[in-house]
């Protein structure tokens, strides 16, 4: 397989191409104090690639700490490195268009400050949401204030809020404990330790928020002006996330790929967890922004990275990452239909040497390795076909019998060694594994086992595997550490009154509520609405109705804040009820908490 050239010093013009100030010092905190950002703890990598860190994601980190705010083209602006995402400003008549206000929102005010500085104090005139990932849009609020009282254009791909919630929300908790591994959080900023994760650093840890859009883009062609800027937009939903669209300024030859198009190979399927994406319609969309953009485009630039100028090398760019989806797509449908499973794929895959060789493909983010078995999933499942796959014993109860056919604790453990010894680290660390999930309590095998996680970390090229390999190796040697931020948690302001109740349903605890059976009416004041809640056979059912039924155990009257905060734990002040006001305390009491610290690398 080829490589790319280091020599070619392309993306490090580019990366530093319009900078116009630097935030200094590159740090950002929280109303306590609290630092929530610091991009100059990435320091270090200034220096030469030492021997803890792969040269090629060395040298990627050294492009995604760059830091400021950076001129595209005129009147379109860029702040990168102030979190893992980029915010990008585009000037109108009388203010400034904001899309993505980035993950949190101390430092989506930050970025803005920093434009304002040097740009004038600019109202926000428009907000755009390029998709339903939290660095897209945890910022909201340091940009508008919360509820949009002003009413702020907020422009989002449709079914943007629908798809925020269910990944946020619905799987957040477990989401936001993967994270910890994807994103390496946790993690020494050090050239043994944090060093990037690809994309861009890391993500920043503050508070997280959501306000709602308020203009859906439903199809392919809409074009909206905004402050007097004329957008043309495509969707594209599927790709990088369920709800996702490109969108070109016309007058200013400028081309915003969302995060369809970065300078890496980016996830089919993320490891923190996500729905699978699709790689062949991804493909297909990037083709269709070359038909429809390329021609009439100077500048294309994206949610993370740095901008690509020239229509030649903007056509090449986005050419080469369709072909990347594309041929990791159809040559895993074609090998799956030879027989081979996803694991065996993702052996035999290779590159074009024409991909292989190109900077932007490679897998900084994803990889070639778990996007082949993403894609094997998404057409196979779970299951390989092979019955002895089919009803496996869960990993510790299996890793216990392994130990005792491989004659033991001390006997694995001598061959985890051996083949440690030998460069197998993959199987060194699959013995050390089952060691460790057959007796947690074993600290030589839990050493051991961290011992071969930091070792593959350090020669990892991919920023998550490095992150997920230290990380592992980290709570190996030290234990859990709290999860630092909650993104469910600061989402909630901007949930649906079914997005609530959906949320509710999932914390009940089926067993628990088997005998349970209650009807709740919930009548909305502020929005007029009027919903009835059902609990049977330890399922909770709701749907909205247009009349007042008999048979409720209790009615509430109250307002879609005050629901939050009754589901938050935060009390049930001017909320009033008739009926069974007991109905309530038992239906809360079927609803487990979520649990944002289980152990991963230990049973």
């Amino acid at each position: 397989m080829g490589n790319p050239e280091f020599g070619d010093r392309t993306d490090f013009e580019n990366a530093e191409r319009g900078l116009v100030a630097s935030l200094s010092p590159g740090v950002v905190r929280d109303a306590a104090g609290r630092v929530v950002w610091d991009n100059d703890a990435f320091a270090f990598l200034d220096g030469p690639c030492p021997e803890t860190a792969n040269p090629s994601l060395w040298r990627q980190s050294q492009l995604c700490a760059k830091q400021g705010l950076f001129e595209v083209t005129d009147g379109i602006y860029q702040v990168r490195g102030l979190d893992l995402s980029n915010m990008t400003l585009v000037e109108g008549d009388r203010g400034v268009i904001v899309i993505d206000p980035l993950v949190s929102v101390e430092t989506a005010a930050a970025a803005l400050a920093l434009y304002r500085e040097h740009r004038g104090d600019r109202p926000v005139t428009g907000m755009v949401y390029t998709h339903s990932h939290v660095d897209h849009f945890g910022g909201a609020e340091g940009i508008v204030e919360p509820g949009n009282p002003g009413r702020v254009p907020i422009l989002a791909p449709a079914g943007f809020l629908e798809h925020a919630v269910s990944e946020n929300v619905y799987a957040g908790t477990a989401m936001a404990r993967r994270s910890v591994y994807h994103t390496g959080v946790l993690l020494e900023r050090s050239p043994a330790g944090m060093v990037g994760t690809g994309l861009g650093q890391t993500a920043s840890s503050g508070r997280i928020s959501l306000v709602p859009p308020n203009t859906d883009i439903t199809r392919t062609g809409q074009e909206e002006v905004l402050d007097g800027v004329r957008i043309v937009f495509q969707l594209t939903p599927g790709t990088e996330a369920p709800a996702e669209m490109n969108f070109h300024f016309p007058d200013r030859r400028a081309l915003c790929l969302a995060e369809n198009a970065t300078h890496n190979l980016h996830n089919v399927l993320t490891l923190r967890g996500a729905l699978v994406r699709d790689a062949r319609v991804w493909a297909r969309y990037l083709d269709e922004a070359v038909t429809l953009f390329a021609d009439g485009t100077d500048v294309a630039f994206a949610s993370h990275h740095w901008p690509t100028w020239g229509r030649a090398a903007i056509a090449a760019f986005l050419s080469q990452q369709r072909d990347l989806y594309a041929y990791l797509h159809d040559q895993t449908l074609r090998l799956l239909n030879q027989g081979h499973t996803g694991i065996e794929i993702a052996e035999m895959m290779e590159l074009p040497p024409a991909l292989a060789g190109a900077w932007h493909a490679r897998g900084y983010y994803g990889s070639v390795s778990h996007n082949v078995k993403a894609i094997y999933q998404r057409y196979m499942g779970w299951f390989d076909g092979n019955p002895a796959q089919l009803w496996r014993h869960p990993p510790a109860e299996e890793s216990a019998r392994y130990v005792e056919c491989m004659g033991g604790a001390s006997k694995v453990m001598s061959m985890a060694r051996d083949y440690a010894a030998h460069g197998d680290l993959r199987f060194a660390a699959t013995l050390y594994d089952h060691v460790v999930f057959a007796d947690p309590g074993n600290a030589d095998a839990k050493a051991g086992l961290a011992e071969v996680y930091q070792r593959l970390g350090h020669g990892a090229e991919n920023g998550t595997w490095r992150n997920f390999y230290l990380t592992g190796a980290m709570e190996l040697r030290d234990g859990i550490k709290p999860v630092p931020m909650s993104i469910a948690g600061g989402m909630a302001a901007g949930l649906t009154v079914e997005q609530v109740f959906d949320s509710m349903a999932i914390r009940v605890n089926g067993p628990k509520a088997w005998d349970e059976h209650l009807t709740v009416d919930w009548d909305f004041t502020d929005t007029g609405d009027r919903h009835r809640m059902l609990l049977s056979n330890g399922v909770l059912i709701h749907r909205r109705t247009d009349r007042e039924n008999d048979g409720a155990d209790l009615t509430l009257t109250l307002t879609r804040p005050q629901l939050v905060a009754l589901v938050a734990g935060e009390g049930d002040e001017g909320i009033t009820s008739t009926g069974d006001t007991a109905a309530l305390r038992r239906l809360l009491a079927v609803m487990d908490g979520a649990e944002p610290d289980f152990p991963i690398v230990t049973p």
